[in-house]
């Protein structure tokens, strides 16, 4: 699986994101690219971000940087470690979620 931008090492850690807990990618609707955040997005696309809409919440679009699993973006956003090797994610990425998912009751 190809991630872009400033990833540092082989668990999709980049140079924004780099605890022991930041080990997921995302693939942005917008170019079907695995990303470890947004501001590598912004650094390395050439577009802006396309937010997932809510009735893609089952598309595999999130990455566990650990075993390399894709889960959904549902699986990810109701879960604090990867379904698949239990690799604990950071649980401050919630607050990013408007970024990278359209949410209930947020208008545009």
């Amino acid at each position: 699986m190809d991630i872009y931008g400033s990833v540092v090492d082989n668990e999709t850690r980049c140079i924004h994101y780099h605890t022991e807990k930041d080990i997921i990618a995302i693939k942005f609707k917008c170019c079907n690219r695995y990303y470890p955040c947004y501001k590598c997005h912004e650094e390395h696309a050439d577009h802006s971000i396309e937010r997932w809409p809510q009735e893609y919440f089952d598309e595999l679009a999130i990455l566990c940087g650990s075993c390399h699993t894709e889960l959904t973006i549902q699986q990810y956003m109701y879960t604090t470690s990867c379904l698949h090797c239990g690799a604990i994610f950071n649980d401050r990425c919630t607050a990013h979620y408007p970024i990278y998912f359209e949410q209930h009751g947020i208008e545009e």
